[in-house]
């Protein structure tokens, strides 16, 4: 073989040695995104199997307060049927909308909150609370790093051949910087 066609056929495997490395590179980060977005699910999901008994033990309290216990249920079902992570995310701001009023309302009545069912519901939910805000923000990590990746190059003429596109950050659905008004006069 003539030198020529060796340098070719050295820079030809380099490439493509190159190529399959950032492919897997690509693929690994992508997937770790996938995992991180379970921790985030099964945080939303411990969440939502601690709300129907905090709602029982105050529904039995105040029945009046329906609309909230009703948001609540229905944030919950919404989250149930979503299918991609944008709109899991949004039902996850619904069901965090509904919690902010049922906090307040707590906040309200002081014999609530001297209940001991509710006071260890309260702790659970904040402690799964805090989970939930650590894991979105390992998930945002790792976004940001898999699209940071996408935008270099070379990659990113790598990742447009075979179909990798930016990921969506979880973003706290809209309204969600104006604090909850409950009003027990209506």
């Amino acid at each position: 073989m003539k030198r020529s066609t060796l340098v070719i056929l050295a820079i030809l495997a380099i490439i493509v040695i190159a190529g399959i490395g950032m492919y897997n590179r690509l693929v690994t980060a992508s997937q770790a995104i996938d995992g991180q977005w379970a921790q985030v699910e099964a945080q939303y999901q411990r969440r939502f199997d601690l709300i129907p008994n905090l709602v029982e033990s105050v529904k039995g309290i105040f029945e009046q307060e329906k609309t909230v216990f009703t948001a609540l249920a229905d944030a919950r079902t919404r989250y149930g049927g979503a299918t991609t992570v944008d709109d899991k995310a949004a039902a996850a701001g619904q069901v965090e909308s509904a919690l902010s009023r049922l906090l307040v309302i707590m906040e309200n009545y002081p014999q609530l909150r001297s209940s001991e069912n509710v006071t260890a519901l309260m702790d659970e939910l904040a402690g799964t609370e805090n989970r939930v805000a650590v894991e979105r923000g390992r998930f945002n990590e790792k976004v940001r790093d898999f699209n940071t990746m996408l935008l270099r190059f070379p990659t990113n003429l790598f990742a447009r051949m075979f179909g990798f596109n930016q990921r969506s950050y979880f973003e706290a659905a809209a309204g969600a910087e104006t604090a909850p008004q409950v009003n027990f006069d209506e």
